[in-house]
């Protein structure tokens, strides 16, 4: 351990205001990723969230140490732990069988355990954790968006007027040598004219790329609507 850090390992006034401070630190270094991108949870809430959880195992220390309260210093720790995941749970969504805010939702939960380690005093952990949990968040997307620009399958739907787009999306299909996986056919409910919908898999040729795919898709003259989920 640094020993820079030995003055304030100790639970006093400075130290606790320290900790709080850090906790907002951190917390908003997460969230401002988010905050860019316009994700539900962003620069506040991941401040509210590290610095309650920092608050969390301050109150614990402090019941211990000054008001001999003497109980599992980490029960409250752990209460966080379970807790957040009901704030997680808020920030996904699903959306034509897509689901969205995951990464968001693990943000908001390692942001809490960040919380943790600061108001116990583990500052190193919770600055190593943050440069962590920001290059998950900035420099690994960009090597999740090239894994899934070159990914063999892609899941589509595609919401139609006509049985007559099918058979133009078949014959395409056939034409560029894409592989059908898998076909669900169902009535969209998010219009009120009830469009016949289709739910496909296939496995990708490739000299073709899904960006191709869908522009050429998207110019069928019966199709409303082609997304990939």
């Amino acid at each position: 351990m640094l020993s820079i850090f030995d003055g304030l390992r100790q639970l006093n006034m400075y130290s606790a205001a320290f900790r709080l401070f850090l906790a907002v630190i951190c917390g908003g270094v997460i969230g401002l990723e988010r905050e860019f991108k316009r994700r539900p949870a962003g620069f506040r809430t991941h401040i509210l969230i590290c610095l309650g959880a920092a608050m969390t195992t301050l109150t614990s220390q402090f019941l211990y140490l000054y008001m001999q309260y003497f109980t599992d210093m980490a029960r409250l720790g752990a209460q966080v732990i379970a807790g957040i995941g009901f704030i997680g749970a808020g920030t996904i969504i699903t959306r034509r069988e897509r689901i969205k805010g995951l990464t968001t939702a693990a943000g908001l939960w390692a942001a809490a355990i960040v919380g943790l380690a600061i108001g116990g005093g583990f500052y190193e952990g919770a600055i190593v954790a943050t440069g962590l949990i920001e290059l998950a968040e900035l420099v690994f997307s960009r090597i999740d968006f090239a894994l899934l620009k070159h990914s063999p399958e892609v899941n589509l739907y595609i919401e139609y007027e006509k049985r007559d787009a099918l058979d133009s999306v078949f014959a395409y299909f056939r034409e560029q040598e894409i592989r059908l996986i898998d076909l669900e056919i169902t009535h969209s409910k998010a219009t009120s004219k009830h469009n016949a919908c289709a739910i496909l898999s296939v496995r990708m040729n490739r000299h073709v790329t899904a960006d191709e795919m869908m522009m050429h898709l998207n110019s069928i003259k019966e199709i409303i609507l082609v997304e990939e989920i």
